[in-house]
């Protein structure tokens, strides 16, 4: 099976050549962590199957969080850390798009406008909530960055799962309706009179073309049930990366070919790109070293665990015990590697340095 890992090894040296003085910083770290995933470089453990009498290698992996194959448990892990977080009712997906039109900018600086991205639609979505036309309480959010369509073209967008109400200023639960949450017409108004505000802040905004203040900007609301499956559902995005080894089906004379499912019909298609244009595509959305791609708003603030405590209560008509401070996951011992041959136990032989020799 071809792997990302293997197109970044065939043509990524090619590819650094060209582009490599323009090319970001996070671009190269992901590009070399990739490429050095579960390899030598990275080093390893050597171990020994006794029946079979053959040595085998288990390399580290990169754990960089744009690699295909270091992603794999992480949606669980998650969660299970935020099952915490489930309130008794109907939560909605709100999703914010930013505009074509600026979507140029945003790949040439990130950092300030997805940052603006989540700053002006989480203050638009928690404005219009507390409205007492929709729900006049404060709401809770939390949201991740996405910035990709299935065939790699550039999207940048931001999911948020919303629980359906919100704590008033009266210390009452406000409920939205099942399967209504806030109009979004003015939503996407607020929206992007809050996102031209804050550009003006920036030396970025003479170089946006004043029609896109006019344009409609696209914000879509909608149920999706109770609090597990909405965290479920959104788990994925948090987790993700542009695109799984599993849709690569062939590398061959210089381009991929890759598999995704139409969003419009449905149906499964194909896409053949150059090597360098799939690289292109796959880099454009890897994000800037140290970002924050999950965000977290208004009673689902860390900061606010007691104003979530207290909707719980109100939820439930029972008292409620502190939310505890989230820890990390206590790791289960590892159990012994088998052989892939005959299932026996390994025995560790050696610990492998990066960058060593290695036994024959």
């Amino acid at each position: 099976m071809v792997e990302i890992a293997d197109i970044f090894r065939i043509h990524g040296a090619a590819y650094r050549a060209k582009f490599g003085d323009r090319m970001p910083a996070s671009h190269l770290h992901a590009m070399q962590d990739i490429e050095q995933c579960r390899t030598e470089a990275l080093g390893g453990q050597l171990f020994y199957c006794e029946p079979c009498q053959q040595y085998h290698y288990s390399y580290h992996s990169c754990k960089n969080r744009h690699c295909p194959k270091c992603q794999n448990d992480q949606a669980e892990v998650w969660l299970h850390h935020h099952k915490r977080f489930l309130l008794p009712l109907t939560h909605f997906l709100v999703t914010f798009t930013l505009p074509d039109p600026l979507r140029a900018l945003a790949r040439r600086n990130q950092k300030s406008l997805y940052n603006i991205l989540f700053r002006t639609s989480s203050e638009a979505l928690q404005a219009l909530a507390l409205d007492p036309r929709f729900i006049g309480g404060r709401i809770g959010m939390v949201g991740v960055l996405h910035t990709w369509t299935r065939d790699l073209l550039y999207h940048p967008h931001i999911h948020y799962i919303v629980p359906g109400g919100g704590l008033s200023g009266d210390d009452t639960w406000r409920p939205s309706r099942q399967d209504f949450l806030c109009h979004v017409k003015p939503l996407s108004v607020l929206f992007r009179a809050k996102f031209r505000d804050q550009l003006k802040k920036t030396d970025l905004f003479p170089l946006v073309d004043e029609p896109v203040w006019k344009i409609d900007w696209v914000v879509h609301c909608q149920p999706v049930g109770s609090g597990e499956h909405a965290f479920r559902y959104l788990a994925p995005y948090i987790f993700r990366v542009a695109i799984s080894n599993n849709r690569i089906l062939t590398l061959e004379d210089g381009h991929v070919t890759f598999q995704y499912k139409d969003s419009a019909s449905a149906q499964r298609k194909t896409c053949t790109l150059t090597a360098e244009e799939f690289l292109r595509r796959f880099l454009q959305h890897i994000l800037p070293d140290g970002f924050v791609k999950v965000r977290y708003y208004g009673l689902l603030n860390p900061k606010n665990r007691h104003l979530l405590n207290r909707a719980r209560a109100l939820l439930t008509a029972t008292a409620t015990q502190p939310t505890p401070i989230l820890h990390p996951l206590v790791k289960q011992p590892t159990a012994a590697p088998r052989c892939p041959h005959c299932g026996s136990s390994l025995i560790l032989v050696q610990t492998l340095r990066p960058q060593s020799r290695w036994p024959p």
